[in-house]
């Protein structure tokens, strides 16, 4: 299953909202049975996906369920063992050990952990790097920590994310990527600011992140051109793989003009992974 570079949020309790986002140019929906989904319509919820037909082609699909210990979670996962998805989005991570405890009640089926979702969940980065682990992807969320934390605000003076908000999504970051898992940047709340998604967009893929959730279809074809290599990258790519397969006991060579060593090899496979 290749790795989606745009995750968007639906609330799963609106069939109109569920119809809109499936004929998206999402490479992932997630069709969300939490925050976006009052308690009184959790039930509605889970019919509509439960009913919804299979489509041959189209976005994965994926589900995301209520915290582990909510009242709610035992039957969300009742959903999962009779509908057709993807996999599981676990919201309020806290460790490795969540990942593990979900994994035993729902077998092998893929599990992206939002892990910075608490305060707790600072400490616990590095534990999701355990063997054999269903662990696909790892994304970070800043509303809920802000709320976990009592911060007024999650901004400093600049308007720039604070400190401690960059720190969780550093943390999410590294961590996914020593896990083995997909780093998936946080949602970029003005869904009507495309310049602003597209700067946040291409700063992400810049750090490493692979992938981006959205809030609303406009921001996906943005998300999706962000982190898609470019021609020219591509090229690029091919040149220094290229290179090191004509001397491959090289340690460092000249591609372009400049020198290149192990670790752009191992980038420029990235690139050309990402590109197909």
């Amino acid at each position: 299953m290749s790795e989606p570079r745009s995750w968007l949020f639906v609330p799963a309790d609106s069939e109109r909202k569920v119809e809109k986002a499936l004929e998206s140019e999402a490479d992932a929906v997630i069709f969300d049975l939490e925050d976006s989904v009052a308690p009184a319509q959790k039930g509605a919820a889970r019919d509509i996906l439960k009913h919804l037909p299979q489509r041959s082609n189209g976005p994965q699909w994926w589900v995301r369920v209520n915290p582990l210990g909510s009242e709610f979670h035992k039957d969300d996962l009742k959903l999962i063992g009779s509908a057709y998805v993807h996999g599981i989005v676990l919201p309020k991570a806290e460790s490795g050990a969540d990942v593990i405890q979900l994994a035993h009640r729902t077998g092998n089926i893929p599990i992206h952990a939002i892990v910075t979702e608490t305060a707790a969940s600072l400490f616990g980065l590095l534990s999701y790097r355990t063997p054999n682990s269903p662990l696909a992807a790892m994304s970070w969320g800043a509303e809920d920590l802000s709320a976990a934390l009592g911060a007024s605000s999650k901004y400093d003076g600049n308007g720039d994310l604070s400190f401690t908000y960059r720190l969780a999504r550093t943390l999410c970051l590294a961590g996914a990527v020593a896990a083995g898992a997909q780093p998936v940047d946080g949602v970029f709340a003005d869904f009507k600011d495309d310049n602003g998604l597209k700067a946040e967009a291409d700063a992400a893929r810049r750090d490493g992140f692979t992938g981006k959730l959205a809030i609303h279809p406009a921001q996906v074809p943005i998300i999706n051109e962000a982190f898609s290599p470019s021609q020219d990258e591509i090229r690029h790519a091919e040149e220094i793989v290229a290179a090191f397969e004509a001397h491959p006991n090289a340690g460092v060579l000249s591609v372009g003009g400049k020198m290149v060593d192990r670790p752009h090899l191992v980038q420029a496979r990235r690139v050309l992974e990402r590109a197909r």
